[in-house]
């Protein structure tokens, strides 16, 4: 199967065409720039750093993550399709995907646990520590991701 998509011609386009790769790579970043940007800065608020941000400014932002997060996607599947042997058996490919499917998983667990928590709190932002703790679980799953990517090349 992944033999017949790297055969494809969207495939053959990504690998082979001068802007295919450079355009959807460029995508790429981009996407993770937003997804991991946002969802980054909310998980270090909810762990006490930058208090001048109010945690419910990440409420409406968690709109924009997912929208990186469907760019991220798309270019990747797109990325994915021109070495499709390759990275089905590259174990820092393997890991990235899991990670990053916890990533926003616990991505949309902090978005309505934070939702929940400021309703409740009403004038006194009050987060509580298991929120804490999956904040800084996501933390280390995107820190994961990311280094998992950059190795895909080399292993």
């Amino acid at each position: 199967m992944f033999t017949w998509l790297e055969n494809t011609p969207v495939a053959i386009w990504v690998g082979v065409s001068l802007w295919g790769y450079p355009l959807l790579l460029s995508l790429h970043v981009i996407g993770l720039a937003v997804v991991v940007g946002i969802f980054a800065t909310r998980d270090l608020r909810l762990l006490g750093l930058f208090p001048g941000l109010h945690p419910a400014a990440f409420l409406p932002l968690g709109k924009l993550g997912w929208i990186g997060f469907i760019i991220n996607a798309l270019s990747g599947i797109l990325l994915f399709t021109s070495q499709a042997v390759t990275f089905a058996n590259n174990t820092a490919f393997l890991i990235k995907i899991s990670c990053i499917v916890v990533g926003m998983v616990l991505a949309g667990l902090i978005q309505s646990r934070l939702r929940g928590e400021l309703a409740a709190s009403r004038d006194q932002v009050s987060i509580s520590s298991s929120t804490r703790l999956i904040a800084l679980c996501s933390l280390t799953v995107w820190a994961a991701a990311i280094i998992a990517g950059r190795l895909i090349a080399y292993l």
